[in-house]
C-alpha cells in the first residue's frame, strides 16, 4: 500500500514511512512537526545523509556543550560570531581552535543520530515529505544505513501501551518476512535478538515464543516489536507445520557464525588494534633498520590488502569498521615515513636519540612508560603499573588509550575508586563520543556501588553506540 506523502504518525508510523521512502529511492527533506518544534531528515536517493531541528537543545553548539567538548566561554564566543556573521556554529568552532574537523565530524554524526532517533519517540506529530533537490551548502554529506538508524531508533521505544497497540494480539503466529530487502538489511543484531529470531518458526505465537525465550516477558515482546518494525517478521496468515526450504534456508541466512576463517581475521584485527598502541611503525610494517624502500612497500601493499575495510564487508558492525579504518589509517602512516630513505634514517636513528632530543621524542617516551605499566599490570603490580601509566600522561596527556588503563589500574586498588572515576572523566573530555570510556565509567560506578551513576554511564555509551555489548549487559544489570 503506497502511504501518503503527507498525514499524522499516529495514524502512520515513522518506520513505514521511511522504509518506502528509502525502498523507492527518494530525494527530497521529510518534515515532522509538532506544536513547538521541527526536525527533518534528508534524503537522497532513498538513503539519510543529514538531519536537522530548530529545537534548541538539538543544535550542535548544545550538543557539543553538554557532552563537555567545548566549554561556556566558547559556546557563548561562537553564538556571538554565528549572530554577527550567519556563519555555520560548527565552523566557528574549528576557527576558533576549540575544535579539530574530525571531531567537528564526529560530533556532527553523533547530532545527526541523536536528532533521528529522537524522532521515533514521537507519537504525535504531522509529517511531510517533499520530494526535490536538497540544498547543498545547508547539508554535509553523512551517508548512514537506513536499516541501522531505524533499529537503533525504534529500540530506544520503551513504552510499553505503544508497543502492545502495534503489534498483533499475542495469539498470532509470526513468520519471517518474504521480502529478501527486509530479511537482509544492514543491521547488525544483538545475540538476544537473534536468539528470538531463531524461534520464530512460522507455528509459535507470539505467546509461545515469549514463553520459551527465557527472557522477561516485556523484554522479549520489545525485541518482536523491533522485528517487527523494520520487516524482518511479519504475521502469519495460518498456523504451519514446517518452515518451507525458503524460509529455513533465509533463518540459517541470517543466524549463520562466522565461518573458520571468518573468525580467524576477527581475531587477527581485534588483536592488531588493541596493540596498535605498542607497536612502533617499523614493527607494525614488520621490517627492521635494514630493510629497503622494496621491501617496505612490499609488506605495506600485503597489510593493506589484508586490513582494507572494504574487503571485509561482511563484518558489517560499526565497531569492526572503526577498528580496520584505524588499522589502515596506522599502516598508511607509517609507510608513509618508512619508504623515504631520508625519513626511515631519520626515524631509526630517532628510537636511540637521546630522549630529549627533541619535542617529537616525547611520544616514544611516552610509549615506553606505557608498555613499562602494562608489563607490571600483567605482574599484579598495581602501584608499579601507576607509575608508569601517569608518566605516559604526563608526556604525552592527549592520549585517551593511557588514561583508560591509569583508570583500570586505580580501580584494581583498594579505596582508589575516585582515581579511577577522575581518570576517565578526563579522557571522556579528549573523547566526548567514545563508548568504550563511558562503558568503563559505568563499570566503575558499578564497583563503587553507584547503580544511577552506572546506569546513566551506559545509557551515554549506547546512545553512541547501540550495538556496545559492555553497555548493553552493565545496563540490563542496573535496571531499578
Amino acid at each position: 500500500m503506497e502511504i501518503p506523502l503527507k498525514g499524522n504518525i499516529n495514524s502512520i508510523s515513522l518506520v513505514k514511512i521511511l522504509v518506502q521512502l528509502n525502498r523507492n529511492g527518494k530525494t527530497g527533506t521529510l518534515n515532522l512537526s509538532t506544536p513547538s518544534f521541527t526536525k527533518t531528515i534528508y534524503l537522497n536517493a532513498g538513503d539519510v545523509i543529514f538531519a536537522s531541528s530548530n529545537y534548541a537543545d538539538d543544535r550542535l553548539g548544545e550538543m557539543l556543550l553538554k557532552a563537555g567538548t567545548i566549554t561556556v566561554e566558547q559556546y557563548d564566543k561562537s553564538v556571538e560570531i554565528l549572530t554577527s556573521t550567519g556563519k555555520r556554529q560548527g565552523a566557528i568552532l574549528v576557527e576558533l581552535g576549540c575544535l579539530t574537523p574530525k571531531e567537528l565530524f564526529r560530533g556532527l554524526k553523533y547530532q545527526v543520530n541523536e536528532i533521528i532517533q529522537s524522532m521515533f519517540m514521537l507519537e504525535d506529530a504531522e509529517y511531510e515529505f517533499r520530494e526535490g533537490d536538497i540544498p547543498s551548502q545547508e547539508v554535509i554529506s553523512l551517508k548512514m544505513s537506513m536499516g541501522n538508524l531505524i533499529y537503533a531508533g525504534v529500540n530506544k521505544i520503551v513504552n510499553w501501551t505503544r508497543i502492545r497497540n502495534v503489534m498483533p494480539d499475542t495469539g498470532s503466529v509470526l513468520k519471517l518476512s518474504e521480502d529478501p530487502l527486509s530479511l537482509f538489511q544492514e543491521i547488525e543484531l544483538s545475540s538476544q535478538d537473534k536468539k528470538i529470531l531463531s524461534l520464530i518458526d512460522g507455528k509459535k505465537t507470539i505467546k509461545e515464543i515469549i514463553d520459551s525465550s527465557w527472557m522477561g516477558s516485556f523484554e522479549a515482546l520489545k525485541i518482536l516489536y523491533v522485528l517487527w518494525s523494520i520487516g524482518m517478521i511479519e504475521e502469519a496468515a495460518g498456523q504451519k507445520e514446517t518452515l518451507d526450504a525458503e524460509e529455513t534456508a533465509a533463518l540459517e541466512e541470517i543466524l549463520r557464525p562466522l565461518s573458520e576463517e571468518e573468525e580467524t581475521m576477527l581475531a587477527k584485527i581485534n588483536s592488531l588494534y588493541f596493540s596498535l598502541g605498542n607497536l612502533t611503525m617499523h614493527e607494525l610494517l614488520e621490517v627492521d633498520e635494514t630493510s629497503d624502500s622494496e621491501k617496505v612497500k612490499k609488506n605495506y601493499y600485503r597489510l593493506a590488502k589484508e586490513y582494507h575495510p572494504d574487503r571485509h564487508l561482511t563484518f558489517t558492525g560499526p565497531d569492526t569498521k572503526k577498528k580496520l579504518t584505524t588499522i589502515f589509517d596506522a599502516i598508511t602512516k607509517a609507510y608513509s615515513t618508512l619508504r623515504d630513505e631520508t625519513l626511515r634514517t631519520e626515524y631509526f636513528q630517532s628510537l636511540v636519540a637521546p630522549k630529549a632530543e627533541s619535542a617529537p621524542q616525547e611520544s616514544v617516551r611516552a610509549e615506553d612508560q606505557f608498555k613499562k605499566g602494562i608489563a607490571e599490570f600483567k605482574t599484579g603490580n598495581f602501584w608499579g603499573a601507576i607509575d608508569h601509566f601517569k608518566w605516559a600522561i604526563k608526556l604525552n596527556p592527549e592520549q585517551t588509550g593511557y588514561l583508560s588503563y591509569l583508570s583500570l589500574a586505580y580501580s584494581k586498588v583498594p579505596g582508589k575508586l575516585k582515581e579511577a572515576e577522575e581518570a576517565l572523566h578526563q579522557a571522556i573530555k579528549l573523547e566526548p563520543f567514545n563508548a568504550d570510556l563511558h562503558a568503563n565509567l559505568g563499570l566503575i560506578y558499578m564497583k563503587a556501588g553507584l547503580k544511577k551513576r552506572a546506569h546513566t554511564s551506559f545509557q551515554k555509551a549506547l546512545k553512541i553506540d547501540p550495538h556496545h555489548d559492555k553497555a548493553r549487559k552493565g545496563l540490563e544489570q542496573t535496571k531499578a
